[in-house]
């Protein structure tokens, strides 16, 4: 809900910075830009790793699309974690 009150808002006051870091690349297939996302655009990433295709005329994710992506992202979250600790120690 705070989502669609407050879509201005930057996304790493409510939600984990590994998680604003994860969601990103996974869903978009290219580096996370240098400023936090906003609230709006972080909801809209978590729902389509729920299914929803964000088309013009969808209007805001239910909350059904939005509790599929929320149980995806541990584990995007779990996998960069991996991949940094071995490059950490390979390199």
């Amino acid at each position: 809900m705070l989502g669609r009150e407050c879509p201005e808002m930057p996304c790493a006051t409510v939600v984990a910075a590994a998680e604003c870091q994860a969601i990103y690349p996974v869903t978009q297939r290219k580096p996370r830009p240098g400023e936090p996302p906003l609230l709006d655009t972080r909801v809209r990433l978590v729902a389509s790793l729920g299914g929803f295709l964000n088309r013009k005329g969808d209007g805001f994710p239910g909350p059904k699309t939005l509790w599929i992506g929320l149980q995806r992202v541990p584990d995007f979250v779990l996998a960069l974690e991996a991949q940094r600790s071995i490059a950490a120690s390979c390199g």
